[in-house]
């Protein structure tokens, strides 16, 4: 395993540069071997665990849903806050901000940036949640590929650009979760939902950030500082992709199933014009049967 960490790693220096000296040594970003790892291990229970469970019962896993979506949502919180009061403290640029010109504040949002990173990992479980509570319909493409996706970008962000232009997608990132999370938290007691009204907007938001995201990071292509080029481009593709899958997503979810549910209406409305013309029908020939009795 050594031996394959040091080959990958000289194909990667070799291939993206010298990474950052900073997050030398840290958890789980030394070598990439077991965040790849943990992305297989990922998609193999993807695969695998609906045919585990397809003759089992599903399991309610309402009290660990409660504290795994309040934890994330405290976790998110947390990151949201570390990432403005470090950018502010940085004095960092919108258009363009390099990794080396923040002093400490660089190093305020790397730390911040790690446990994003690491966020990444502990999201697998929605997956699992949805595959130990038999909700395979919510197993989109959308959900495995950002899933699969992030955990692994954000691997390679860590280790050469962890702070810089780096913060923006992040920081809205974590504003969002900070929503969705604990909308998922409160919808696993079922009291509440009648409560919950803003998961369309979650939808909304995650597609406004994508947007926003490429905007700040076409600035730093158009007016360019020190942070590497080549990023910025691979940000805008990734955002790009995510704004085809969730506006295809938005698409399925809300505005076929406002129009499914006007079909549903006016096909109850001619139901009911129906069941008139029916019974007219079945009374003007039950006259006419009468009247020819008596005749």
């Amino acid at each position: 395993m050594e031996r394959l960490d040091k080959t990958i790693n000289s194909y990667l220096d070799v291939w993206l540069g010298p990474r950052d000296p900073r997050v030398k040594g840290w958890l789980l970003l030394e070598n990439y071997t077991p965040t790849f790892i943990f992305s297989v291990l990922y998609l193999l229970i993807v695969w695998l665990g609906p045919k585990y469970m397809r003759n089992k019962q599903p399991f309610s896993c309402r009290g660990i849903l409660v504290v795994y979506n309040l934890g994330l949502t405290l976790l998110s919180l947390y990151m949201f806050y570390e990432l403005v009061t470090g950018v502010w403290e940085g004095g960092y640029n919108f258009f363009c901000q390099d990794t080396h010109s923040g002093g400490e504040a660089d190093m305020k949002i790397i730390r911040v940036l790690w446990w994003y990173y690491f966020s990444k990992l502990i999201e697998f479980m929605d997956t699992f949640f949805f595959i130990l509570r038999k909700n395979n319909h919510q197993i989109t493409v959308l959900h495995v590929y950002h899933h699969a996706t992030m955990l692994n970008i954000w691997w390679f962000v860590m280790n050469w650009v962890p702070c810089g232009h780096s913060y923006f997608g992040a920081t809205l990132n974590s504003f969002i979760h900070v929503l969705m999370y604990s909308y998922y938290g409160l919808s696993a007691v079922p009291a509440m939902r009648p409560y919950l009204w803003w998961k369309k907007y979650i939808t909304q938001g995650q597609l406004t950030q994508f947007v926003l995201t490429i905007f700040q990071t076409s600035c730093g292509v158009v007016w360019p500082c020190a942070f590497p080029q080549g990023w910025l481009y691979f940000q805008i593709s990734y955002m790009i992709s995510l704004i085809i899958l969730f506006t295809n997503f938005y698409i399925q979810t809300y505005n076929k199933k406002a129009s499914s549910r006007r079909k549903e209406y006016q096909n109850g409305s001619a139901a009911t014009v129906n069941g008139y013309t029916n019974s007219f029908s079945s009374l003007e020939n039950n006259v006419k049967q009468r009247k020819q009795r008596k005749d």
